[in-house]
């Protein structure tokens, strides 16, 4: 054995990186074969037991192929994230250049958190983010952050619209924060982390496609100035997890510009869409927000853990996040031209360096592919839609919630007369599982807001990069065959 057992021989690393990358470009190979949903839920939690091993003083017995042997275990007792069939949640996809950017990064292993000690590599990150802002519309003062996700992105939006807004000894108590009634709950968890009560978030009301009332905001926004709260700060969204409904954006943002409140909108679902020219129309008005929200590891098919925020006004990013350290005196910048020290505009220092994740498949592909596969994934949603108002027009007893805003579509079994809500909702629960257990896709669920109170919805959210026309078809057939009363697919779904 070698005297330093860290530091593996040019050919063990070798062998180790033969057998790794064998496994996964095998998986990837499997996974339009695979159940859409991965093992069953049961079976996965009894699997991983099975794959435990013990932490030794040596390594395992059977070396990197019996760790590869429970790699692969371990991977089938999961969520098929990456497969073509995963229509559940808002996918990722995983792109095998950016595991390529990973590996690189990981191994060159240079400190990004600040520019001095790495000034070409945030160079590259920060050539990527200003692309980006362009993109969604900003101008050369905006500034990026590359982070571990939207939930972040959001917490430091909401920090830095805080310090701008708000006088530096506010009273929190006396603060006020609107979102819709679909806001997604990395919000409210923001507003605590950032240190603003539960009681300073408005739920403001959604019209009948669920995107938020300006309406009912300005009149929200009024209540509360005239009992002496001190409004900051409207939160829309551009793409709600729940339906991909897309907020009145223009709206919002010339009513939070007269009313002198910082506009946030979180995109960490539909963002991607202003990269092809159909979601860039209708995410209009988006560039009129003071920060954005979206995460690079949905719609741009990263791997997770790449989310991002953007800042029309850079400054105002940096006064939230810059602080100074005598241990850091060696890293003062002293290049006009060098790129913004990530951890002068966020709250991490040490970090990954996630910038080559987005770099590299830029570089690789071009932009032109990310944008096809973008306008595809909204042709997908409609085709979608298309399919379940055939069923509804042959008589199928369901209803489409919405027509896609974005790539997500809501729809569910029609309520029958006299029957209960619960009653209602375990059908659809039933049906849900039936769809799912053909193993050909996988779909999610979620509870939307009716006349009568909620009701259990299904949902299909076309977004991985694998999904194509006939993984699509193919739920549609799912969703016809399974149909109560269908008659296993008797009923007519022309093309």
């Amino acid at each position: 054995m070698s005297d330093h057992p860290l530091e593996p021989s040019p050919a063990r690393f070798r062998e180790w990186l033969d057998a790794l990358a064998n496994f996964t470009i095998a998986h990837i190979e499997r996974l339009p074969q695979r159940h859409a949903g991965g093992l069953a839920p049961e079976l996965a939690h009894v699997r991983a037991q099975e794959v435990r091993a013990p932490i030794g003083e040596t390594p395992l017995p059977g070396g990197v192929d019996a760790i590869v042997d429970r790699l692969e275990r371990a991977a089938e007792a999961a969520l098929l994230t990456a497969g073509p069939g995963y229509l559940a949640y808002v996918p990722g996809g995983g792109l095998p250049t950016a595991a390529l950017g990973d590996f690189v990064a990981d191994l060159v292993n240079r400190f990004t958190g600040l520019t001095q000690a790495a000034p070409a590599l945030a160079r590259l990150e920060a050539d990527v983010l200003e692309w980006l802002a362009a993109e969604f519309g900003y101008d050369g003062r905006a500034r990026g952050l590359l982070c571990s996700g939207g939930s972040l992105a959001n917490l430091s939006a909401v920090v830095t619209a805080r310090i701008e807004r708000l006088d530096e000894h506010a009273d929190l108590r006396k603060a006020t924060v609107y979102a819709s009634s679909q806001a997604h709950h990395s919000i409210g968890k923001a507003l605590r982390m950032a240190g603003l009560p539960r009681a300073s978030l408005r739920t403001v009301e959604v019209d009948a496609r669920l995107r938020l009332r300006p309406d009912a905001l300005a009149e929200r926004i009024a209540a509360d100035r005239g009992a002496g709260l001190q409004p900051f700060l409207v939160v829309s969204a551009a793409g709600t997890t729940n339906t991909g409904a897309i907020d009145p954006l223009a709206e919002i943002a010339a009513l939070s510009a007269r009313e002198g409140l910082w506009h946030h909108v979180d995109a960490a679902y539909g963002g991607s869409f202003v990269l092809c020219d159909e979601g860039r129309a209708r995410l209009a008005g988006i560039e009129r927000a003071d920060s954005i929200t979206f995460d690079p590891h949905k719609g741009m098919f990263l791997p997770y853990g790449t989310g991002c925020l953007l800042v029309r006004d850079g400054a105002a990013l940096r006064r939230a996040h810059a602080d100074d350290a005598a241990y850091l005196q060696d890293f003062e910048a002293h290049d006009p031209l060098a790129a913004p020290s990530p951890a002068e505009h966020g709250p991490e220092l040490s970090r990954p360096f996630r910038g080559l994740r987005l770099w590299l498949p830029l570089m690789l592909h071009g932009a032109a592919p990310f944008r096809q596969a973008l306008t595809e994934k909204l042709e997908l949603a409609d085709r979608f839609h298309r399919g379940l108002v055939r069923l509804v027009d042959a008589g199928a007893p369901l209803e489409v919630v919405d027509t896609p805003q974005l790539s997500t579509v809501p729809f569910r079994l029609r309520r029958l007369p006299e029957e209960t809500p619960s009653r209602h909702d375990a059908r659809n629960a039933a049906w849900l599982r039936a769809i799912n257990e053909r193993g050909r896709v996988f779909l999610s669920s979620t509870s939307l807001p009716t006349t009568n109170g909620s009701a259990f919805t299904l949902r299909a959210c076309i977004l991985s990069f694998r999904t194509h026309e006939t993984h699509v078809d193919h739920a549609l057939e799912d969703v016809e065959h399974t149909l109560p009363g269908s008659a296993h697919g008797k009923l007519p779904l022309r093309r």
